[in-house]
This record gives structure tokens, sequence and C-alpha cells, in this order.
């Protein structure tokens, strides 16, 4: 009996774990996206809250392999940043039902499609993995960057305290980074969060209102932000997030198959896709966000060493709890900008610095390689940093391509595919080669 209870809590702390380094990446993005939709406290609360129950929610539907569905590997699925940009430009231009709406048919475009998308994961090389991250991260990055001053729309931004503050979060991180190790270093982000937010109490800049008024324990509402609308535009959009999340997903799967030496088959791939599917359309019904695959956590498993799926049902569990209790979800949106900013900007570049990782196993003595990489990244930060290019397009294409992030991973893949494609000449080259040098 007490063998097994030290068993359950070793699970139940390692489950911990992985929710602590996933849980600053899961409430940055509800937060990023309902300020920019400028939501009310009461909204924003509800937002970080269905987010971490759904987070649960779908590591749990990967976790639980069946025959329809579930990748069976420690995976931690969280809200992907990839749709932060896309989320706020639907919002602004159709409004936040058709969001919903887009993520649904995403969702169920994802399910469907998954049995395509695990014959095509060759498709996927590292170059447009590495690629797409990288873009990412560089086109979330000015988002970090305009958070530090306070957030643009606000009177005081670029203030000295604004700026105190930011640094003072980034420095903190840096410093925890570098002179702490193990699980310790992988909570730095969250840590430096916690800390930043204190200064800023003591500064006055924290209303704890929020968190006075949020109830204690409330269940999921569908459609909590009303019945969604289906736009073209904004389903299109969310459809090629979707594709760049499957992408992402894809390194994921592989790098922890390598880690668990458990090689895996198409068949693997289309439960571990349809899973996601599932999760992203109970994200939409639910008034969330699409979901993935988490790559900080595969970090954690290498590093604890631990690699049983017992562990990650255990944080499922704990996420879903955690998301059925508004107050604890109303302390991350107390949260100063300055602080989010300091914090998403060693996040945004830990994406960019992980894409740059990815991109560094690629052959680039291949012309072929450089010019998906070059054309890409020029264009996804074209389009971030001059969004008024596109400004003449009809608003359901403009949608799509003024969007870093989408643009970016558009070329990458439609470039690659290019460069996928053999001549018929080359293709009888390489079937006459081997012919001459037998018959040699």
């Amino acid at each position: 009996m007490t063998k097994t209870k030290q068993n359950n809590g070793k699970i139940f702390s390692l489950g911990l774990q992985h929710v602590l380094a996933m849980y600053a990446g899961a409430i940055l993005v509800p937060l990023l996206v309902g300020r920019a939709l400028e939501l009310t406290a009461e909204q924003l609360s509800y937002l970080v809250a269905i987010d971490l129950l759904t987070c649960g929610i779908a590591t749990l539907l990967q976790a639980w392999k069946n025959k329809y569905l579930g990748i069976g590997l420690p995976v931690v699925l969280g809200s992907s940043f990839v749709a932060v940009t896309p989320m706020i430009s639907i919002g602004t231009n159709y409004g936040i039902t058709a969001i919903y709406g887009a993520i649904i048919v995403t969702g169920l475009f994802i399910i469907l499609c998954a049995p395509l998308f695990s014959k095509i994961a060759r498709l996927f090389p590292p170059v447009v993995i590495g690629t797409v991250v990288t873009i990412i991260g560089l086109s979330l990055i000015p988002s970090g960057i305009k958070n530090m001053g306070g957030g643009v729309t606000s009177p005081d931004f670029g203030s000295i305290d604004n700026l105190t503050l930011s640094f003072g979060v980034l420095l903190f991180i840096l410093v925890l980074s570098r002179f702490s190790k193990g699980f310790i270093q992988s909570l730095s982000v969250l840590a430096g969060i916690i800390a930043g937010t204190a200064v800023a109490t003591l500064m006055g800049k924290v209303d704890f209102s929020p968190v006075a008024e949020a109830s204690w324990f409330r269940l999921p509402s569908v459609f909590y932000f009303g019945t969604p609308t289906f736009e073209i535009g904004p389903i299109l959009t969310m459809l090629v997030v979707g594709i760049v999340i499957v992408i992402e997903s894809t390194g994921v799967f592989f790098a922890l198959s390598k880690i668990c030496e458990k090689p895996l088959s198409d068949k693997d791939l289309t439960r571990g896709y349809r899973a996601e599917g599932v999760a992203i359309t109970l994200g939409g019904i639910l008034n969330a966000f699409p979901y993935n695959t988490f790559a900080q956590n595969v970090g954690l498993v290498q590093l604890s060493k631990v690699k049983t799926k017992n562990v990650v049902v255990a944080a499922g569990g704990i996420l879903v709890f955690l998301g059925l209790i508004p107050k604890i979800a109303a302390f991350a949106t107390i949260i100063p900008t300055p602080v989010l900013g300091g914090a998403t900007v060693v996040m945004f570049g830990m994406v960019v610095a992980s894409g740059i990782k990815m991109l560094s196993t690629v052959d680039f003595s291949k012309q072929a390689n450089l010019l998906i990489m070059a054309c890409s990244v020029s264009i996804g930060l074209g389009a971030t940093a001059v969004p008024d290019l596109f400004a003449q397009l009809p608003s359901a294409l403009r949608i799509i391509v003024s969007d870093g992030i989408i643009s970016g991973s558009l070329v990458t893949i439609l470039l690659n595919l290019l460069f996928s494609i053999k001549p018929k000449r080359e293709k009888a080259t390489q079937k006459i080669t081997p012919t001459l040098e037998q018959s040699s």
C-alpha cells in the first residue's frame, strides 16, 4: 500500500512538473488574444480557465491511445502560438464569433484529413519545420516588444516604470536560467512572471479585484461568446493555421519517438493528428483555442528520463482541475502588460532559437534549401513589418496573406513542394544511372 502511494505521489509530482513547465506558455495565448480584443476582466478569466481545462482534455486525448485517436507518447498539449495574430486579426475584422466558427471547421478538417497528413509527413522535412517555427517566433516578437512598453494603446507607453518592470523580468529570467539547473531552470519564465507581478504590486500597478470577484468553481460553457459564425476569409486563414500546427506537431512527435525509442507508423501519426483535430474542434465549441503539442515539455521528458504516459495523464488531470476554478485563472489576468512583455520576449525568442536548432540539421549546400528558407523568412517578416502591403486585396484574401506567420508558412510549404517535384528528365537519369553501374 505504501509503495503504491509513493508511486502515485511520484507520478503526481512529475505531472505537476509538466504543468509548471508549460503553464507560462499556456496562459500567454489567452492573455495576448483577450487583451488585444479588449475583453472584460470576467471574460478574460473565463478564457484563461477554459484554456487550461481544454489543454488538460487535449493532453488526455493524446495519451489515451486507442483504435481511432491518441499518439500514446508522453505529450502535453497547449494553446498554439501560431493562432495568436490570426485570431486577433479575425476578431478585429469579423468579430469574435467568426474566430470560433473558423476553429471548429479547422478541427473537423484535421480529423478528416489525418490519414492524408500521415501519408505526406515526409513532405515536412527539417527545412520546412525549422523555417516555420523560426517564422512563428520572429513574427511574434514585435507583439512582445510592444507589451514591454505597456501596450501601444497605453497612455504611459514606454514610461520608465514600464521599462524597468519589463527589463527587470527579462533580467531575472536570464539570471535564473544562468545560475540554476534542471527543472528549476525550466521554470525560469514562470518564476519571472511571478516575481515581476510581485514587484508591480508594490508599485501599485496590480488590481486584485478580478481575483476577488471570480468564483471558486465553474463548469465550461458551450459557445460562451455567442453562436459561431462562418466566414470564408477567417476559415481559410484558420485552415492554414491548422496545417502549420500539424507540421509543428510532426516535428515534436518524431523527437519524442526518438527519445522514447518508439518508432511511429502512419497509423500512429493518423491517431495523433486526429486527436489534435478533436482538441481543436472542442476548443472552438468551448470558445478556447487551437491546440498543438508543446515542444518545451519534450525537454522535460529528456531531462527527467521518465517516458511513461501516466505522468502526462496526471498533468492532464491537474490542468482540468485548474480550469474548473476561475479564481486561479483570475490570478493570470492581473499580470501587468510590461511583466507579460518581459516574459514573452524570452518565450518568443526561444521559439526562434528552437527553429534555428532544427535548421542546423539541414543540408544548406543544396540551393533549394537556401531558397526555401530565404524566401519564406523574408515574406513572413515583410508581412509582419509592413501589413499594409496587401491592403488593396479583397478582405478574404487580405486576412490570410497580411499575417506574417500564415504567409511565411504558406511560402515554405509551397516552395518545398515545388523543389520536391523532379523533372521527367531527372527521373529518367536516376533510373538509367543504376542500370549503367550494374552493366559496368
